[in-house]
């Protein structure tokens, strides 16, 4: 039997694959013990040398810039680690009315090319309208920004050619070659707006349209947009009675475009 001072020494961790292990939500080996002070040990004993702070704390998340001192286990964490690691939301330019294509087709492409952890959140934002026709009020998705796709990722030259050699895909925003990362507050504020789920009406006259009452009152008339008062949802039209042109204030559904 081999002598265990013999043995070769186990290679250090690799800080790399901690990473990676910590993107995936992977739990951590315990730590080994460190050996007690005044406790003299056989050279060759220990398996490997003591980790080092960044590798030995499970609390925190271990990025390339040094440890994130977040609670592991939750959101705020792993925005944290990737953050930290450059990770940002950027745009990407569609053909028209594909967009929901682009992202089925580029979640496949990044399970296939095992990128996962480069590529992450892909959306395309829609909220729910409210659309008023033939005198029926019904709920339809629509599509925030048409024609563009955004995508939560750590650009480097292989995740770029995932995205951009995706089917439909046509390019990304930015400047020349070179795509452009939203601004933080940008993202906060689309990410707050797909949170809102309080259906929009869709509004599909101006002032001046000609328009006819569906409901109410005042039922079967016509008349002409007057103002439009979208933080009231309500719109004002001029409304002939008596031969006089009357301001009648109405809600978005009880109007409807001739």
């Amino acid at each position: 039997m081999p002598d265990d001072r013999n043995r070769p020494q186990a290679p250090k961790p690799d800080t790399a694959a901690i990473i990676q292990k910590l993107f995936r939500d992977e739990p951590q080996e315990p730590a080994p013990e460190a050996t007690p002070v005044g406790v003299l040990v056989p050279e060759g004993e220990l398996e490997a040398p003591a980790p080092t702070p960044a590798q030995s704390v499970p609390a925190d998340v271990a990025t390339p810039e040094g440890v994130v001192e977040t609670p592991p286990g939750t959101e705020d964490a792993l925005e944290a680690a990737r953050a930290a690691a450059g990770t940002r939301w950027y745009v990407i330019h569609t053909y028209s009315g594909y967009e929901n294509k682009v992202r089925t087709n580029l979640e496949r492409r990044v399970e296939s090319m095992n990128v996962q952890e480069k590529i992450f959140r892909i959306l395309v934002p829609t909220e729910d309208e409210i659309e008023i026709k033939d005198g029926k009020r019904r709920i339809a998705k629509k599509k925030v920004f048409p024609g563009y796709v955004l995508v939560e990722m750590t650009m480097d030259d292989d995740s770029w050619y995932v995205v951009r050699n995706t089917p439909g895909v046509t390019g990304f925003v930015g400047s020349g070659t070179k795509p452009l990362p939203l601004q933080d507050k940008e993202v906060k504020a689309i990410l707050r707006q797909l949170g809102d789920e309080t259906p929009k009406f869709r509004i599909t006259y101006q002032k001046g349209s000609a328009v006819r009452i569906n409901s109410g009152p005042f039922m079967d008339f016509s008349g002409v947009v007057d103002e439009i008062l979208p933080e009231k949802e309500k719109v004002r039209v001029l409304v002939s009675i008596f031969g006089r042109e009357t301001p009648v204030e109405l809600d978005f559904a009880q109007v409807e475009k001739i």
